[in-house]
């Protein structure tokens, strides 16, 4: 009979463990998803903000070319009236 008890508290001991072991493990594993979570999100906000930016650019580019198209006609102009 005795054999039988230090058994079972040698397994229920032993199982103890296990769970604590597990549980420790997981927090540890649910802290670093949540930094790794953290450190994504700061990225896909820079890339957010750089997209932006860049469209900004890309919708103002072609009014610039246009600008610039219409400042050499001028300066063709000028330079024809005051050359002629």
């Amino acid at each position: 009979m005795n054999e039988l008890l230090v058994a079972l508290i040698t397994g229920g001991l032993s199982l103890l463990g296990v769970i604590v072991t597990n549980n420790k493990n997981a927090q540890q594993m649910d802290h670093k998803l949540e930094l790794h979570q953290a450190v994504t999100e700061t990225k896909l906000d820079e890339l957010t903000r750089e997209v932006r930016k860049h469209n900004g650019f890309a919708e103002r580019i072609p009014i610039l070319e246009e600008k610039v198209k219409v400042a050499n006609h001028r300066i063709e102009d000028l330079e024809k009236g005051a050359g002629g």
